[in-house]
């Protein structure tokens, strides 16, 4: 772990949670893998519905919690992988924000449950939590950042500009859901898409 403490604008959470976190690394990770696995679960119906060539990109949230999960064991097990590091932080600090924002302010709770509703908000605002984890014990090479940069700015031009199989790959808004299916001439599709591309 890092001896010195970057200001508090690099890591804001205090120190003693940043303790905890660390000291509950393998649970917190373990926590992170189930939530990958109802991630995929939340996105059956879309991977469905999107053909094979596309589902890396389709699943963002539980890939995101993959990451920061396999980051935190890469840490436990002493394991050094930058690559991994950078994808777990960049993908929990972005999915952590652009979900709240999109169920917050585009999506509403209408529709889904409203466990549903909160769990979603919750689990994604603690993951900027864990992404702020990952200075304690991770530095990031030039390579490892354009693996991320890489790996993000794909997931952001299939999602919302270029696909590579059929519709655009983001998920599905019920913003967009208008009658006959989803449309992404809609004014939430050019939100979402604004707030991916700027986190």
């Amino acid at each position: 772990m890092a001896a010195d403490r970057p200001p508090w604008y690099l890591a804001p959470l205090p120190r003693q949670i940043e303790d905890l976190a660390l000291r509950l690394v393998v649970p917190i990770a373990l926590i992170n893998l189930v939530g990958t696995a109802f991630g995929f679960w939340y996105y059956r119906f879309q991977l469905a519905s999107t053909e094979i060539l596309a589902w890396p990109l389709v699943p963002d949230s539980p890939l995101a919690t993959m990451f920061i999960g396999l980051s935190l064991l890469a840490f436990r097990f002493d394991y050094d992988a930058d690559w991994l590091h950078v994808l777990g932080f960049m993908g929990a600090f972005k999915l952590g924000f652009w979900t709240p924002f999109v169920q917050l302010f585009l999506n509403g709770p209408g529709g889904i449950a409203l466990w549903l509703y909160v769990f979603l908000v919750t689990s994604h605002l603690a993951m900027v939590g864990e992404a702020f984890l990952v200075h304690r014990y991770a530095t990031f090479s030039i390579r490892a950042v354009a693996v991320g940069v890489f790996w993000f700015g794909l997931n952001d031009l299939v999602d919302y500009f270029v696909p590579i199989a059929g519709e655009i790959h983001h998920t599905w808004l019920r913003a967009e859901l208008v009658t006959g299916g989803f449309s992404h001439d809609v004014l939430a599709h050019d939100l979402a898409a604004g707030a991916a591309v700027t986190l």
